[in-house]
């Protein structure tokens, strides 16, 4: 039996035994207020008869007395006083009789002159008995009422006035049928009650059973616990039904189920996306830029059987992969440069050759003087950094720097005992903080350049790189901002994109910092400051000041 069906089931059980116990409760009260009303009426008729001047002076003649005459008592005037209160008042008896209990008047003439058959002794004391007995006129409710003489000093006798059952329950049948009645009414408003409770129940279940519901939550727990990607579900009047771990951590809110979107401190842009996908668009996505993540955003609709559910946003963290490609972008930046470098570097040392298998030896020895001036590339002219990797890497962004307009060099300050040991990350802070420096000098005006300080500290590398630039409008969230074309702003040129946020996560995930230096300052823009620990390592022995080991090879 379906859930739905047993709860209607019980519910009309329930209703039914209430039902009958309150019918039962009021049919006995209706009863006893019959029995109540039969007993006083007797009463009532009794005492009228037993205070009637001519009934109480007839009595008191014939008190004491223990013999009487049953035929003179049958045409005695009590007897036909008895018979007309009999007659209006639609009694079953009314039997008068002296004080030692002989009746003087009775429905049965052929009873008169003898005893009652019940208990008087009661009455003659002065009490009045109401009370159900049988007599020699079958059961009935009687009241016993004593006859005083007539100057009230002296009790003659008394007066019985009984009801039938039958005369009294007379108005049970229609009592019983009224409660009948009421209780099929109740009954049949209870059914569809419960009918109205069971299609709630249905509708707001779908139709899934509760056993089925402990299911679907484990279920929903599983699925929404067992992806890694963040799921976000909305219900249509803006209320957030369901979030797993990885939303709520990309969210930034770990008590944001059961609230309004309003509510929350969401995004921009993920507000945005569930707001126009609540409004009616089927599909929406977009890429969400936080601190030091990035989200891919996907929102959809979601109907069952033709209703709309809300809509659930799947939000996938893409912050490792693409934190991986742009490491991959700078170690191929500097793996070009130095496949370039060691191209140079072969043809030159093919010139020398030359040089001196034709003997021109002043030529040759020219010629590397003039190499050792300029550096292994042309563009590496001007770089004085000692380590080979930053060199080079340093030079490919010279040359893409060229290409927008803007001069690269490096700072005076500059100064650098050790070797790169992890030359993905400084590729990948260093070479977001120039192409972001880079993009900022290139939007402001003339000389245009990048000034890039390195100095090591043991294993510890600080970066700091100045543009020429307007420098940064909002300081407090360069590092927030989203690669929106609502927020691309002429005048804000950092924090545009995700590069910021990635380096500055490289840094941290290594125990070091990234952070704005300075927004703008006298001569110059921006300027971004970087703290990499354990990315340097001390220069062997074969190695030499500019790189070079005994043999002369690039390391």
């Amino acid at each position: 039996m379906r859930f739905t069906t047993r709860v209607f089931a019980m519910q009309l059980i329930a209703a039914a035994v209430v039902i009958a116990v309150c019918v039962s409760a009021f049919a006995l009260l209706g009863i006893g207020q019959l029995r109540d009303e039969a007993e006083s009426t007797a009463l009532a008729v009794a005492r009228t008869v037993a205070s009637d001047p001519q009934v109480r002076a007839d009595v008191a003649s014939y008190a004491g007395r223990e013999s009487l005459d049953g035929e003179a008592l049958a045409e005695g005037a009590l007897q036909d006083y008895a018979a007309e209160i009999v007659e209006r008042t639609e009694t079953l008896f009314v039997v008068i009789a002296n004080d030692l209990g002989l009746r003087l008047a009775h429905p049965d003439p052929a009873l008169l002159g003898e005893r009652v058959s019940t208990d008087f002794t009661r009455v003659i004391a002065g009490e009045e008995v109401v009370a159900w007995e049988r007599g020699t006129l079958g059961e009935s409710v009687r009241a016993k009422v004593p006859v005083r003489s007539p100057d009230g000093e002296a009790i003659v006798g008394e007066v019985s006035v009984g009801f039938a059952p039958a005369r009294v329950f007379a108005d049970a049948p229609l009592l019983v049928a009224l409660f009948v009645a009421i209780a099929v009414v109740a009954l049949a408003v209870a059914a569809l009650v419960s009918t109205l409770i069971r299609r709630r129940l249905e509708r707001l279940t779908r139709g899934v059973q509760p056993e089925e519901l402990g299911g679907l939550l484990q279920s929903r727990a599983a699925i929404l616990e067992g992806v890694h990607d963040g799921v976000l579900a909305v219900s249509d009047d803006g209320r957030v039904r369901a979030a797993n771990e990885a939303a709520l951590e990309i969210v930034g809110d770990a008590q944001a189920v059961g609230r309004r979107l309003e509510e929350l401190d969401l995004p921009p842009r993920l507000r945005a996306a569930l707001t126009r996908a609540l409004d009616g668009e089927a599909f929406v996505t977009g890429e969400l830029v936080l601190a030091d993540r990035v989200a891919y955003v996907e929102v959809r609709r979601v109907r069952h059987e033709g209703r709309s559910l809300g809509v659930v946003a799947v939000l996938r963290d893409r912050t490792d992969v693409v934190a991986l490609a742009e490491r991959l972008d700078a170690v191929r930046a500097a793996t070009n440069a130095m496949r370039a470098q060691r191209h140079e570097f072969a043809n030159r040392v093919h010139a020398v050759r030359g040089m001196l298998a034709a003997g021109r030896i002043d030529e040759a020895q020219g010629l590397l003087g003039e190499f050792a001036d300029r550096g292994a590339l042309p563009e590496e002219a001007g770089i004085d950094v000692a380590d080979p990797f930053l060199r080079s890497f340093l030079a490919a962004k010279r040359v893409e720097a060229g290409e927008r307009g803007v001069e690269l060099r490096i700072g005076a300050d500059t100064f650098l005992v050790g070797a790169v040991a992890e030359p993905e990350d400084v590729a990948a802070v260093l070479g977001n903080l120039v192409d972001n420096a880079v993009t900022a000098a290139a939007a402001g005006a003339e000389p245009r350049w990048v000034e890039v300080s390195l100095l090591d500290a043991g294993e510890e590398l600080a970066v700091t790189v100045v543009d020429s630039g307007p420098g940064v409008d909002d300081p407090e969230s360069v590092f927030e901002r989203a690669r929106a074309a609502e927020d691309d702003v002429s005048s804000r040129v950092h924090g545009r994109g995700i590069g910021l946020p990635l380096a500055r996560r490289f840094t941290r995930r290594r125990g070091g910092e990234l952070w704005l230096a300075e927004a703008r300052g006298v001569g110059h823009g921006a300027v971004f400051a970087a703290r990499l620990p354990g990315v340097m390592r001390s220069r062997t022995a074969d190695e030499g000041e500019d790189g070079m080991t005994a043999e002369g090879d690039a390391t």
